[in-house]
């Protein structure tokens, strides 16, 4: 049988190329990989985000957490209601007005977004390598932020009401079918309500067969530290980190 001459992309992409048919259809496997990836999908959306129990776990790292919620009432009000998870409930908010102190250089807020599998599987990794490096380059930290339900947006309410020089927010991104658990990073430079996306920057597709959190952690520091330097996020800072601190094996499809 004569070779697919598509059938080499397989080695460089996830992707799904050189599936083959039956008739005018797609094989039986092709077909079953792909509903099994959409069921993954969905249900990283929808499943429950166990807050306390990572802020447990960030709590052993040796980070001070706080525990928030966003205005969006559930799940179903969060997919429907982008709005509500760009601002904090009530409680959160009064619960920060009272810890906010003298400013700190970087608040890091965590949240389950779109996906609480990605929150649950690459958080811990990601900060355990990040916090070191911050540590090294004397960063003054607010509390880890824990947010249910949050959207990226709600960075800008915590940073401002912390009086944070810069906000990291750490989510779930919206799970595509090949990786339902995929962890985006935005920071923005002096957060506060109002800010748009064109003001932040984004890391994304940290998770093991993408950007390794390893990897993830030393980009993040090194874009971190130019826009502390530089005074500024968004458009206007450009990331030089790669390839020059990321080795090539840490960025890769497998």
């Amino acid at each position: 049988m004569k070779e697919d001459p598509w059938a080499r992309l397989k080695g460089f992409t996830p992707a799904r190329v050189a599936l083959g048919r039956s008739g005018g259809s797609l094989p039986t496997r092709a077909l079953l990989d792909f509903r099994m990836a959409h069921a993954l999908a969905k249900d990283a959306v929808h499943a429950e985000f166990d807050a306390a129990g990572l802020a447990l776990e960030l709590e052993s790292l040796g980070c001070a957490t706080r525990l928030l919620k966003s205005a969006a009432a559930g799940r179903a009000e969060y997919l429907l209601r982008p709005d509500l998870g760009r601002r904090l409930d009530d409680a959160s908010r009064e619960l920060l007005a009272e810890s906010a102190g003298g400013g700190v250089d970087l608040v890091i807020v965590v949240s389950d977004g779109l996906s609480a599998t990605a929150a649950s599987r690459q958080v811990v990794g990601v900060l355990s390598e990040l916090l070191p490096l911050l540590e090294q380059d004397g960063w003054r930290l607010g509390p880890v932020c824990v947010v249910e339900g949050g959207r990226v947006a709600i960075q800008d309410e915590i940073g401002e009401l912390l009086g944070a020089r810069l906000s990291l927010m750490l989510l779930g991104e919206r799970p595509g079918l090949g990786s339902p658990d995929s962890l985006g990073a935005y920071f923005t430079w002096e957060p506060r309500a109002g800010r748009s996306d064109a003001e932040r920057n984004c890391v994304s597709n940290i998770r093991p067969e993408g950007l390794v959190p390893a990897a993830a952690a030393r980009r993040l520091q090194a874009l971190l530290s130019n826009s502390r330097r530089l005074g500024l996020s968004g458009i206007g800072l450009k990331d030089e980190t790669f390839p020059a601190l990321i080795p090539a094996d840490d960025h890769r499809v497998e």
